[in-house]
């Protein structure tokens, strides 16, 4: 089982690494401290991250993780044209690439007449908006999920399945970065749960959905966020 891995240098990706790999796949990291390198600002970068990844994995992809984001402000106050660029700066990292890249294992699944594995890390803020100044994250993530069931509903019969996971916060660097800035244990009361999820959490449901999960779930978005946003 070979499974391509975006942002799996830390937080959230560092940890689905693990848990693929300790239970038995064989896991092409993408990202700045670990497997390949590629900016997914650069509009060339998924098919090149693609490319690299297939002839490493021998020609054969049988699960693709979309993991990699950014967390960025992006205040309605700052001038049109930054605002502008921000904001396709987060659609591009966090949702065209992810397509580009679902694009590619779903053609190539097809052409090899197999069923493959998707799973789209996105976000609670997909459901329940994220703050003024994340309109751009909140809507990327939304795109996702989209995409995701789409995807579920378009190829299931080719054996292809695509799986969604929305954590709320989780405590990696984006987390704590922003935590910090909203006032720390204000957001936490806002957590039936009283905890933000470790990255660790977020790895089981991924490692579930890429190995486990039966193909009838196909289309399925899993909440990994404390009961903060339930449906």
């Amino acid at each position: 089982m070979t499974i391509l891995l975006t942002g799996s240098s830390r937080g959230i990706g560092a940890a689905i690494q693990q848990s693929l790999t300790a239970a038995g796949a064989t896991v092409i990291g993408h990202g700045t401290r670990s497997g390949i390198a590629a900016d997914f600002a650069d509009p060339a970068a998924p098919q090149a991250l693609w490319d690299a990844a297939l002839e490493q994995a021998g020609g054969t992809i049988d699960v693709l993780v979309n993991n990699a984001g950014v967390f960025e402000a992006n205040p309605l106050d700052r001038d049109h044209g930054d605002w502008v660029a921000d904001w396709d700066r987060t659609m591009r990292v966090n949702l065209t690439a992810a397509a580009e890249l679902c694009r590619l294992a779903v053609r190539h699944w097809q052409h090899r007449g197999t069923g493959g594995r998707i799973v789209n890390v996105a976000s609670r803020a997909a459901y329940r908006g994220d703050s003024p100044a994340h309109w751009h994250y909140a809507a990327a993530k939304a795109g996702m999920v989209a995409m995701t069931k789409t995807i579920a509903r378009g190829y299931a019969r080719e054996g292809i399945l695509a799986f969604a996971i929305c954590p709320g916060f989780t405590m990696t660097g984006m987390a704590d970065d922003y935590l910090a800035s909203r006032g720390g244990d204000t957001l936490l009361a806002d957590i039936p749960l009283g905890k933000v999820a470790d990255p660790e959490e977020v790895a089981a449901v991924a490692r579930f959905c890429a190995l486990e999960a039966p193909a009838s779930m196909t289309g399925a978005v899993l909440d990994v966020n404390g009961a903060s946003y339930v449906r």
